[in-house]
């Protein structure tokens, strides 16, 4: 069956230490993805990192940070509906493990689960003496992957369970998949069964040429920095334009930005919850920050000095990530902003969201005007500011948003495929 289209609304589960409490704070994440769905949204999502990030821990404080897909089985226990959104990257885990783990997953949500499939930008010196491969071959490899892990999916199926325990009716329904190809060779098959309710959405969040290709033509939802809305309007186009040469429909691939909101009473008091969340960087971090990202050292400058365009660095050069430095070198070309103003942006100071700051009816707005224009499908939250905030965010935004009609008011299903409007095999 399908559902009515109308926003995609997730929300990063983002549990982190507060007056000097430490440890993995199940409970807290547990009634985090409770009160979301109470809110009806369609998915939590928890992004994952393969490396100790320093700064990632300083930002969650106290907070030990979990395999996400542990972590996941446990709120799936503690929940009906809501949509669980697992990351795992496909450089360094090999794909049966990964067929395995996931659909263990979806048996245990009970056909909740989605994979954000991601490539990794480090960390392969965790696991071989090996440099960090290309982006062009991380995706060509990460395509392969995907392909063996839908491969053992199909080849336990879910009939498997109505044979009864009958040899003959099993050795003709569970199959080797018998793969040979450039980076794995799987015999299968899986030996778990494909759970009902069908294949496991598939998120990912690369906006490189290599990324959107990737995305547009195996992807049912992206992940994306669009930080301003002509970005968004300009990728959401180029995807569903991609989709299309794929053999897809365009409306198969939902682009959806990370919204970091700020939200009180007043929009002076939300700019004020957003500096306080920046005040600890430094103006030597956001310089550093700025350098990590392109590459490009301007404490020569002063703070009301210009960057141009022409200052840029050779745009062929090493960076830790393409998409972020694509995003900082369109935001100089476009604007020629001052040093001051590009160390305060988004795309140098965080990971490139969509920042919302004002009262509810702003954020609405904000979200709206997006949406209209076609620079969104949806949008992942990822709370910012005080509990206050967050607050808000449930009671007011998500409210505004259903009395527009752009959200629903009642869960039409009870699978991730069901909340994303895809095509679901229920259970009887």
């Amino acid at each position: 069956m399908t559902t009515k289209r109308h926003l995609i609304i997730g929300m990063h589960l983002a549990v982190n230490g507060e007056n000097g409490k430490k440890g993995a704070f199940i409970d807290e994440h547990i009634a985090f993805a409770q009160r979301a769905e109470a809110a009806k949204l369609d998915f939590v999502f928890k992004a994952d990192y393969l490396i100790a990030h320093p700064e990632l821990m300083a930002k969650t404080k106290g907070t030990a940070g979990l395999d996400p897909s542990f972590l996941m089985a446990t709120v799936a226990r503690e929940t009906k509906q809501i949509g669980l959104v697992t990351t795992v990257s496909t450089s360094f885990i090999p794909p049966y493990i990964i067929a395995r783990q996931l659909q263990s997953l979806n048996w245990i949500s009970e056909g909740r689960l989605g994979w954000n499939l991601v490539t990794s930008i480090d960390g392969a010196y965790n696991f071989s003496n090996e440099l960090m491969p290309s982006s062009e071959e991380r995706y060509a490899k990460a395509t392969e992957c995907k392909e063996v892990v839908q491969q053992l999916w199909h080849s336990n199926p879910y009939e498997l369970l109505e044979t009864d325990g009958n040899l003959e009716k099993i050795n003709e329904l569970v199959k080797p998949i018998n793969h040979e190809g450039q980076y794995f060779h799987v015999k299968g098959p899986l030996n778990i069964p494909m759970h009902p309710a069908g294949d496991i959405p598939l998120f990912q969040a690369g906006a490189s040429n290599t990324g959107r290709q990737f995305a547009a033509a195996v992807s049912n939802a992206v992940f994306a920095a669009t930080p301003a809305i002509e970005v968004g309007i300009e990728l959401r186009n180029d995807l569903r334009e991609r989709a299309i040469i794929a053999g897809r429909s365009a409306d198969d691939i939902r682009l959806l930005p990370g919204l970091y909101f700020f939200i009180g009473d007043t929009y002076e008091e939300a700019l004020e919850m957003h500096r306080k969340a920046h005040e600890h960087l430094t103006t030597e971090r956001r310089y550093n920050a700025l350098e990590s990202v392109i590459g490009m050292d301007i404490r020569h400058l002063s703070l009301v000095d210009y960057v141009t365009a022409a200052m840029l660095p050779p745009e062929d050069q090493k960076v830790r990530s393409k998409t972020h430095a694509q995003l900082v070198r369109r935001y100089i070309i476009e604007n020629e902003p001052t040093v001051e103003e590009l160390l305060a942006r988004p795309e140098v100071i965080g990971s490139a969201h969509l920042v919302a700051i004002g009262t509810p009816q702003d954020i609405v707005n904000q979200i709206v005007n997006f949406y209209e224009k076609g620079a969104l499908d949806g949008f992942i939250a990822v709370p910012g500011g005080p509990a206050k905030s967050l607050d808000l965010f449930f009671s007011d935004v998500i409210p505004m948003l259903v009395e527009r009609g752009l959200f629903r008011a009642e869960y039409e299903g009870s699978t991730l495929r069901s909340h994303l409007g895809l095509d679901t095999l229920l259970l009887n």
